[in-house]
Parts: structure tokens; sequence; C-alpha cells
């Protein structure tokens, strides 16, 4: 018996090694992938329009990556092989042409505005788009940059949906970027309607408020900016999420107090003496209080700026008065943190979690504020907020409490403030 055990272990087969890619045949791979990779491409050429923008643009890049990936294969095999053929070129009617006969509930998704909101932008902008970038319609140039930044989409895909070379693409973003900002520039109403942003606060219980100061964080690639390099923005919003001010492109390295002192909203208000001049409001103790921002405790407090309390490791001592005012400036604060959220969900090329290469940086400035335009524009008509994204926004934690000088006359009008908003709780 155990010599028939012996030579039935003889008899059983090795276990059968994993062929190598060499040992296989190497041009059924190619062809499976080739066959995958036009079977894709046809469903696409086909569906472009019924797909959402994300949609059409993730499988692009899945396309994109699996024909770079074959071509690499390719260059590793040994020859001769059968090269699969080329993807067919792009319909000769672009995406645009064609979406323009679409249902105007598309809208929406692609362009992040209403069809009657993006024909109203249109006739606003012609004249500089006419003038500026005459080789493209209008409406082409400005669906082509409008897409790019609703969705963060490459100049090659825009190239392909609007029937346009990569160049003019690049070239169609920047004048609509610059016909925005000249042409929409009043749309940051902090010298024009006042009058609107006082009486805003005023139903949120914060008399004479003319608006809420807030930083934000733009990610910025390269070596000059750090492992962790960015942009500030500072931005100025009233109670309706609007921008009144944005001050981009600062470095990420400075410090809020610095940033605060070289904007024009200081420069306003400390020595052209043209902003924040309104009468002053009367509250039911006789006191007066000043037109103010709101400002979060990297800034320093002034009689104009107000800040929180803020008192290290004593948050038990604060009052009643002390803990209405924190309560209401923190409310407020959201505002801020709420604007910018919704200007990155809405166009995706401002997205937190997008990096900037460090050659690009010097345009990221007017990208922010043509979007913040936009976005100002677009809640003049009255198109929805959308919806706050998932880790969308930048948390200021990482800006630093002021700790120099404090104004006296800036702590007396906070606390007539506060004791105002105290005694308006207590009432309630």
């Amino acid at each position: 018996m155990v010599a028939a055990a012996k030579r039935k272990a003889k008899k059983k087969k090795k276990p059968q090694q994993p062929q190598t890619l060499n040992q296989s045949n190497p041009q059924n791979l190619v062809d499976l992938i080739s066959r995958v990779t036009h079977t894709a491409h046809s469903f696409l050429s086909h569906n472009d329009l019924a797909l959402l923008p994300s949609q059409s643009l993730t499988l692009e890049s899945l396309i994109a990556s699996t024909s770079h990936s074959l071509s690499r294969i390719l260059s590793l095999l040994p020859k001769p092989l059968h090269h699969p053929p080329p993807l067919p070129p792009p319909q000769r009617d672009s995406w645009f042409r064609r979406f323009l006969l679409a249902p105007d509930s598309r809208w929406v998704d692609a362009f992040r505005m209403s069809k009657p909101s993006f024909l109203r932008l249109v006739n606003l902008l012609t004249p500089s788009l006419a003038s500026a970038f005459p080789q493209i319609a209008p409406d082409c140039a400005l669906a082509a940059a409008i897409f790019r930044l609703a969705h963060g989409a490459g100049y090659n895909a825009v190239s392909r949906r609007f029937g346009i070379t990569q160049p003019e693409a690049c070239r169609a973003f920047f004048a609509v970027c610059k016909a925005v900002t000249e042409s929409l520039g009043h749309l940051f109403e902090l010298r024009t309607d006042s009058e609107r942003v006082v009486v805003g606060f005023g139903w949120s219980s914060l008399p004479n408020c003319f608006g809420v100061l807030g930083l934000a964080r733009f990610g910025i690639d390269g070596e000059f900016f750090g492992n962790n390099g960015s942009l500030i923005v500072q931005a100025l919003v009233d109670s309706e999420g609007r921008f009144l001010d944005v001050s981009a492109g600062w470095p990420g390295s400075m410090k809020p107090e610095t940033i605060l002192h070289q904007s024009r909203l200081y420069l306003g208000v400390e020595e052209s003496k043209e902003l924040l001049r309104g009468p002053s409001y009367k509250l039911s103790d006789g006191r007066l209080i000043p037109q103010y921002v709101l400002g979060d405790s990297c800034f320093p407090l002034l009689p104009w700026l107000l800040t929180p309390y803020n008192r290290v490791n004593e948050e038990d001592s604060f009052g009643s008065a002390e803990r209405a005012f924190n309560g209401a400036h923190s409310r407020a604060m959201e505002l801020v943190g709420d604007a910018f959220e919704r200007l990155r969900a809405r166009w995706q090329l401002l997205s937190a979690s997008r990096r900037w290469k460090q050659e690009c940086a010097e345009y990221l400035p007017v990208v922010i504020v043509t979007g913040s335009l936009l976005h100002n524009f677009l809640v003049k008509c009255n198109e929805p907020m959308p919806d706050k994204g998932v880790n969308c926004a930048e948390k200021e934690a990482d800006f630093v409490d002021f700790d120099g000088v404090v104004d006296k006359n800036a702590l007396r009008i906070r606390d007539a403030l506060a004791l105002h908003l105290s005694r308006a709780n207590m009432r309630r």
C-alpha cells in the first residue's frame, strides 16, 4: 500500500505557475482593452446630453487614462502587434449647440444657473466679450467659461464640448473673467447699498451692523508656498450671504491684521473716511452705536470692527451681556462661512479639495473675484443657493487670535452693544 501511495503521489501534477504577461497572448489583451475603450467612447458619444456633467467628465477621464495605459502596454510588449484603431473624432456639432435644444431643466446641472439667468448674463457681457474676443460667439465663450468654473473642467474637456481649441478655451475663460469683473463689479455693494445692508442685519437684532468679515484659504502647490501653501481671501458678507467686498491673493503666511491693514476696506474706513459714515444708532439707554462690522477674533478690536469677548480658560466668568454678544456674533460669523462654502459648492474650480499649481497662482485671485461676483448675480436673480458641500470650506481654526493693543473706545462700543443684546434676550 505504501508503494501504491508513492506511485499515486508521483502521478499528481505540479501546481501551475501563474502565466506572466509574456507567456500569455498580448494581442488578446490589447484587443480586449481596445474594445472596452471604444465601447465606453461610443456610449459617451451617444449619451453625452443625457449624462450629468460630473458623470461625463468622470467617464472621459477613465477613457483617457485607459488609452494612456494601453499605450504604455504597447510600448513594453514585443513587436510586432496590431495596434488598435484610434478613437473616433468628436461629433461635428458641439455638445453646447446640441445642449441648447435640451430641456431648460438641465441648465442648473450644467451651468449652476437657469437658462433665463444665463441669457440675462449673456446680454450684460456681450459688449465686452464681442470686442475682446470676437473669434467666438459670446454665448459660447460665456458657457465655456462657466462650465469650467462650475465643474473644474480642464481646457481639453471644455474644448471638446464647445467646439473650440484648447488655447481658445483658455482665452475665453479669462476674457469672461475680465468681462465679469468690469461689468458686474457694482454687485460688490459695499459703497452703493449701505441702507439695505444695515436693514438686513437689523432683522437679526444687530443694529447698525454693516457686515461680517472673515477669511478663507485656497490651496497652492509648489516649493514657494510650502507643504500647506495657500492664498488667503478676506471677504465682507451681508445678511443674505452676498459678498460686499472681496480682497484676494494674500500669501498664506501673512497675519490677518496685516491683511486687514492693507485692504481697501480698511483704507476706506481709516484713511479716505468714505465707508461706515452713516448715522449712529441710538440704543434704548441713550448710548450711540456707530456703524460697525463684526469680525473674527484673529482681527484687532476697533471702534468699527467688533470681535468677540475672548478670555482664555475663563469661560465661566462671562456675564450675561458678554454671552449675549458672543452668541449673536457667532451666529453672524456663520454667514461668512456659509458664503464661502456655497461659493465653493457652486464653482468646483474653487473647491477646497483643489490645489492650484504654483505657476497658476497669479490667476487665482481674479477667478475668486469672478466667482464671487457671479455668486452675487445669481442671488440677485433669485437662483436657489447650492447645498453646502461636505468638508467644502476651509476652517479658520489655524488663524491665531489677535493679541495686540486693544482700542478703549472699541471696548465701550462693544460693551454697550452687548448690554443691548442681553436686554433684548430678556424681553423675548
